[in-house]
């Protein structure tokens, strides 16, 4: 670091070390270019620290503590199962922290510049960093924004020790008896069926009609059906209204078929989605244009209306997926070291870690036929899979849309055990333009949930073996 406050001078300045940012400064340093990254949280950003991966620690515990309690069905019984929540906390950390190292670990090794510290704009070349006790100017010649997002609050449910965002509730020192989450999203389920596993008693208030917006019903429907064996209730239709807070919990009023009521629990998580990190950064000093949302508008090189500086992942529009963020980060890296990359989100998987899990990839059938296509879904039950029966997970199914004059994969739906590794493959045979018999002729190891991608293909074909 320069001492004093002479311009530190740089090909790429990174701001935000999320899953888009840190991948970015990579892959721009992989290409030659000098880089620096600034973020005034730690490496990794919200996914990685209080995020997706915590999370998904989280729901892993959860589910084992379910399946502590035995199973009846399969002759098991237990007793006496107890939980120490704060080994489980512990053992979250050592994930993070572990991944978190690792990042900075990648960062050096590829000769990247890591930087604490709260970045302002001055013009479309230069930036300050500041930490509690400098400001550092730097110039440079490229910028990638990739600054994430933080949960949206809700006026009446300011945020406090009983009030919990995202955050909160992964960071909860005991395992709460009762907790109400407003929102019905892929964040609220996940989270609400991960302290549900625990014993929890959660009551789900969503404004919608169904939980999951955005998935279809078909499979919202598998992750309901589980819901309901475990201690959840979920009330669509719903508008919170307020909470009263004590020293030992909350009482949260909500509006539901014209009458009001109101809930006694030890939280409320509110999760109604979140808002880009695009304030208080100086992008009105640069002239950047953003839409009524606060989100940046882009081109297919991640490039913004000032031709040097570039945006990635939650504050462009698009859905906030940390591996969406990376994949732009990657591209617009790229693009800044004069390659042809540009953004295709054609093979975009979306994922939620609930209890089945849901994945999504390309088009539904819905959206096939509605963007012209001559589409039809090819449906195949887990229930008919040798493995998942074995796993006694067996809800759900997989759902192969292809286009009917050539059978190419256009899209798929899986809602069951291991959806989020499973889409993969489909995924790929998108990006690579393939049929339904180039995944019907690929040998499918046997018993595998691999298979069910097989069978559904088979099925597009109209030669199924294992259904009718």
């Amino acid at each position: 670091m320069v001492v004093g406050d002479f311009p530190v001078e740089v090909d790429t300045l990174v701001v935000g070390a999320g899953p888009g940012g840190y991948v970015a400064a990579i892959r721009a340093a992989q290409l030659g270019q000098k880089v620096t990254i600034a973020d005034k949280g730690n490496l990794g950003g919200v996914c990685l620290n209080v995020g997706c991966i915590p999370s998904k620690a989280l729901i892993q515990a959860g589910h084992l503590t379910e399946k502590a309690h035995g199973n009846e069905e399969l002759g098991i019984k237990t007793e006496n199962v107890s939980v120490d929540f704060s080994k489980v906390q512990e053992w979250k950390g050592k994930v993070v922290n572990k991944l978190t190292s690792g990042v900075e670990g990648l960062l050096k090794g590829n000769k990247v510049d890591i930087v604490k510290g709260e970045v302002y704009f001055v013009d479309q070349n230069t930036a300050k960093i500041m930490d509690e006790k400098q400001s550092q100017t730097y110039k440079f010649n490229n910028c990638i924004i990739a600054t994430g997002s933080a949960p949206i609050e809700i006026p009446s449910f300011k945020f406090s020790d009983r009030v919990l965002d995202s955050t909160g509730a992964l960071n909860l020192k005991e395992i709460p008896k009762k907790m109400v989450v407003i929102g019905g999203g892929y964040i609220g389920t996940e989270l609400g069926s991960a302290y549900a596993n625990f014993g929890t008693e959660v009551t789900v208030l969503e404004g919608a009609k169904d939980i999951l917006g955005g998935f279809e019903k078909q499979m919202t429907q598998v992750v309901k059906k589980r819901l309901k064996k475990k201690p959840v209730t979920i009330i669509t239709e719903a508008m919170a209204k307020g909470v009263e807070e004590s020293k030992d919990g909350v009482k949260v009023t909500y509006e539901a078929k014209g009458k009001e009521e109101t809930i006694e629990a030890d939280y409320v998580l509110v999760t109604v989605g979140r808002r880009p990190n695009t304030q208080e950064i100086g992008l009105e000093q640069l002239g950047i244009e953003v839409d009524d949302k606060g989100l940046i508008k882009i081109d297919k090189q991640c490039r913004t209306n000032v031709p040097n500086i570039y945006a990635i992942g939650d504050i462009v529009p698009g859905m906030p997926l940390a591996h969406k963020a990376s994949y732009e980060g990657k591209v617009a890296a790229e693009a800044i070291s004069g390659e042809k990359a540009e953004i295709d989100y054609i093979g975009m998987p979306a994922v939620v870690f609930s209890d089945p899990e849901l994945a999504t990839v390309g088009l539904t059938e819905k959206a096939a036929k509605e963007a012209g296509y001559k589409a039809k879904a090819a449906k195949f039950p887990f229930a008919a899979n040798g493995r998942a029966l074995s796993l006694n997970d067996s809800d759900g199914f997989l759902k192969l849309i292809t286009r009917e004059e050539d059978g190419l994969v256009i899209g798929a739906q899986i809602a069951g055990p291991n959806a989020s590794d499973m889409i993969a493959e489909i995924g790929l045979a998108i990006e690579a333009g393939m049929t339904a018999e180039d995944i019907a002729l690929t040998v499918h190891a046997h018993p595998s949930l691999g298979e069910i991608t097989m069978e559904a293909a088979e099925k597009a074909l109209g030669m199924p073996i294992h259904t009718m």
